[in-house]
C-alpha cells in the first residue's frame, strides 16, 4: 500500500482501511501474546506504518477542506 493508492479513496474507504489495520495491530499482539515464536516481527512494522500512511492521508484531506 503505497500513499497515492490511498489518496485515490474516499474518507469512508479511508476509515475502513483504518479499522482493518487497527484489528491486524491488535491480532499481532495477541498472537504475539500467546505464542511469541509464531509471530514475525516485521509485520508489526509494516502494519504500524501503513496505519501512519492512511492517518497522513486523512489529515491531508482534512486540511485540504478547511482551506
Amino acid at each position: 500500500m503505497n500513499a497515492t493508492e490511498l489518496r485515490a479513496k474516499s474518507e469512508q474507504e479511508l476509515r475502513d482501511e483504518l479499522t482493518a489495520l487497527l484489528r491486524e495491530q491488535f491480532n499481532l499482539r495477541m498472537q504475539r501474546g500467546m505464542n511469541p515464536d509464531a509471530v514475525r516481527s516485521d509485520q508489526f512494522v509494516k502494519v504500524r506504518r501503513n496505519i501512519a500512511r492512511v492517518k497522513t492521508v486523512m489529515n491531508e484531506n482534512s486540511k485540504g477542506e478547511q482551506s
